[in-house]
């Protein structure tokens, strides 16, 4: 093409739109027969109306899904229910519903996945909802009720931990802050054991300055834990054997003023009063300090 022509059509573009409509046309007439072929032809195929996919009303598809999640207990029918909803009318109001349903079957379905994934989504489209609380709380309550024991590793627990804050300090008022409270204790148990288990690995194999530094975490972090008065215990111990006798008397005096009717509060007073000392509390200790904090000193 000269580039006079080109020029031209570049000013005048219908030339070019007109040039293309004829050819549009001429791929028309060629198609055309095609429609004769074979069985219902080409044509009648691209023109059938495709009745795979029928809407259904909102309304009817959100109450079978809790018709098949309430009486049939089929959670996992009743959640494509809910998803049909979704899908189908997306800016309903049955929508929003379907969505928070969804999450619910899920995590009924112990589908822990699936529940977070459909509540986060619920909290993220629809954050100023009476129900984004719940949404959130069963996003924690998932992470929660995965939480391993006390051999495995412990990062589930600490996601349930951080979920769990989550509902405290976006809805402290609602009815959900308090049970995410309950299970925050719960977790935070979990953790301190973990600790536990660890350090007493290390006073097996006489490494006691590593026990003693999971046994400071549990005192520091996990105060209010059952697993607090072993920990007072066990650094009672640990101290005492590498000649640390200031904070072993000072654990043994915390232990003995804040849990005076506790069996490892014995213990730790035996084991001092055996190296020659008494319980004495050192206000300057790290331990004192992890009490003073919580108001327990």
């Amino acid at each position: 093409m000269s580039n006079q022509r080109l020029t031209r059509e570049l000013r005048h573009p219908t030339l070019s739109a007109g040039r293309a409509l004829r050819l549009s046309a001429s791929l028309a007439l060629l198609a055309l027969p095609l429609a004769g072929c074979g069985t219902g032809g080409l044509w009648d195929k691209f023109m059938a109306k495709d009745d795979t996919f029928v809407d259904e009303p909102a309304d009817k598809l959100y109450n079978e899904g809790l018709y098949l999640m309430n009486e049939k207990k089929d959670v996992k029918s009743a959640t494509k229910k809910f998803e049909e909803v979704d899908r189908q009318h997306p800016y309903s109001d049955w929508a929003r519903k379907s969505l928070l349903m969804s999450a619910y079957a899920s995590y009924q379905a112990a589908d822990y996945d699936g529940c977070i994934g459909a509540a986060t989504r619920y909290v993220t489209l629809h954050p100023g909802s009476p129900d984004a609380a719940y949404a959130q709380y069963l996003i924690a309550a998932s992470h929660y009720d995965q939480i391993p024991d006390i051999s495995r590793d412990q990062g589930r627990t600490e996601k349930a931990i951080a979920a769990l804050e989550e509902v405290v300090r976006k809805y402290p008022t609602s009815e959900y802050a308090t049970n995410a409270k309950a299970k925050m204790e719960g977790a935070r148990d979990q953790l301190a054991g973990k600790e536990m288990d660890v350090g007493r690995y290390y006073m097996q194999k006489r490494d006691y300055t590593a026990a003693i530094n999971r046994f400071k975490t549990v005192v520091t972090q996990y105060q209010t834990t059952r697993h607090v008065e072993e920990a007072l215990y066990r650094l009672t111990e640990a101290y005492m054997t590498i000649g640390i006798v200031g904070e072993a008397q000072t654990a043994a005096a915390v232990l003995g003023h804040n849990f005076p009717d506790s069996k490892w509060y014995k213990d730790a007073y035996n084991l001092v009063k055996s190296g020659g000392v008494e319980p004495e509390e050192n206000k300057g200790s790290y331990i004192s300090r992890a009490f003073k904090k919580l108001g327990l000193g």
